[in-house]
């Protein structure tokens, strides 16, 4: 029912059209006619005399954007035998107020429900709602959680690998990068102890993106389904060999398809010699963590070797029967160790991880050599074991990750 102003009880009212005195010219005054509300109200009277006293009327300045403007038109006077409607007070009929206040109540309910909507622009429309972080299973730094495990998972799913859910996943997404960032820096106090070439750089200088660089790949999913991060003498981006742990929960080291340049070195000096390399890759502590040092007969990946990165063919100038030609036919010299979830979630699962270090870290050391070119006056020293620890080395990378 819209809105209907109010007259103050201050205004004024015009006398009774029998006493009202005849104009000076003779011209009588046409008889007063009532208005909707009951009242009398003259015919020469216009909208723009109203009294002061009703300009002021609170309820005509709250309802004044409600009801239209006045007519200046002359207005009829109703029939004589029908009668308007008296006029009664807000409060007069007890029905009329238990009407007003159901209103008023229904109006509040309207209320809360506009509270709980927003204005949307156009364009917009309402896709979802923000998934908030979990409240339970959090760990203490350095170590990670189910929730964390349960978001990567999620990650690998086609439907969830877009940006609209990763938006409204956003806030999980914060949680568990913290507690990835966490975890690397705790990490890291340990890797230094095992390695002392490797600087204590801030989690934010090893940790790489979440996202993606679709620019050249069939594969458009904006994200990766894995946290990773890497360590080296000379920063996340050092082209030497080193650790990696991404993917499925596993560490990685070693050097993985490395440049033209690099790669001709390295088998320079595995023509040369290939002793130093065979006995680190034929340990017993080595073979445990990543098999044994020989090919696989179905090309699977196995300690330094594997078909999908390994030349069909010996390498140009080299003879097909030579006897390292598995290694000369390698075109990575990496290694990888998987983790299971049960060992992820573990306290002690850094712990792990720098015992990896400590079994692999002369193997980087020796990748490291193989990829510099070797002083005229040390072309055999090689064949005498490994050097001493930060005589030997001239870059590492050292990368661990977690998915």
């Amino acid at each position: 029912m819209p809105a209907r102003a109010t007259r103050s009880k201050a205004t004024a009212k015009a006398p009774p059209a029998k006493d009202r005195a005849v104009p000076k010219n003779g011209r009588k005054r046409p008889a007063p006619t009532e208005n909707s509300d009951g009242e009398e109200e003259d015919a020469y009277q216009d909208a723009d005399d109203v009294s002061e006293a009703e300009s002021l009327d609170s309820d005509a300045l709250d309802e004044d954007s409600d009801v239209k403007a006045p007519s200046r038109k002359r207005k009829r006077a109703a029939p004589a035998g029908k009668k308007s409607p008296a006029k009664t007070s807000k409060n007069a009929s007890p029905k009329k107020a238990g009407a007003s206040s159901r209103k008023k109540r229904k109006t509040k309910a309207e209320e809360t429900e506009d509270e709980d909507d927003f204005e949307l622009e156009e364009g917009q429309e309402v896709v979802g709602v923000v998934v908030q972080a979990p409240k339970t299973g959090r760990v203490p730094p350095g170590q990670i959680s189910k929730n964390t495990l349960d978001f990567l998972s999620q990650l690998k799913k086609p439907e969830c690998n877009d940006r609209e859910w990763f938006k409204l996943h956003e806030p999980v997404y914060r949680l568990a990068e913290s507690e990835w960032k966490a975890f690397v820096e705790e990490f890291t106090d340990l890797l230094v102890e095992v390695d002392p070439q490797i600087p204590h750089l801030p989690p934010k200088d090893v940790i790489h993106r979440i996202y993606r660089d679709v620019r050249f790949s069939n594969d458009k999913t904006p994200y990766k389904t894995g946290f990773s991060a890497s360590f080296s003498r000379s920063g996340r981006k050092g082209i030497f060999a080193g650790f990696k742990a991404g993917g499925e929960s596993l560490i990685a080291a070693g050097t993985w398809c490395p440049g033209k340049n690099e790669l001709q070195t390295i088998r320079n000096n595995l023509l040369r010699s290939p002793r130093r390399l065979r006995r680190l890759i034929s340990t017993p502590a080595f073979e445990a963590l990543f098999g044994p040092a020989h090919p696989h007969p179905k090309g699977a990946r196995q300690n330094v070797f594997g078909f999908e990165d390994e030349l069909k063919v010996a390498p140009k100038g080299v003879d097909k029967t030579h006897k390292d030609i598995d290694l000369l036919k390698c075109r990575s010299f990496a290694v990888v160790h998987t983790f299971t979830d049960t060992q992820v979630l573990a306290p002690d699962f850094k712990d792990e991880l720098a015992r990896v270090v400590q079994i692999v870290r002369p193997f980087v050391h020796c990748l490291n050599d193989l990829m510099t070119i070797p002083d005229a006056d040390s072309s055999g020293s090689e064949d005498e074991g490994e050097p001493e620890d930060g005589a030997e080395d001239q870059d590492d990378d050292d990368e661990a990750g977690d998915e």
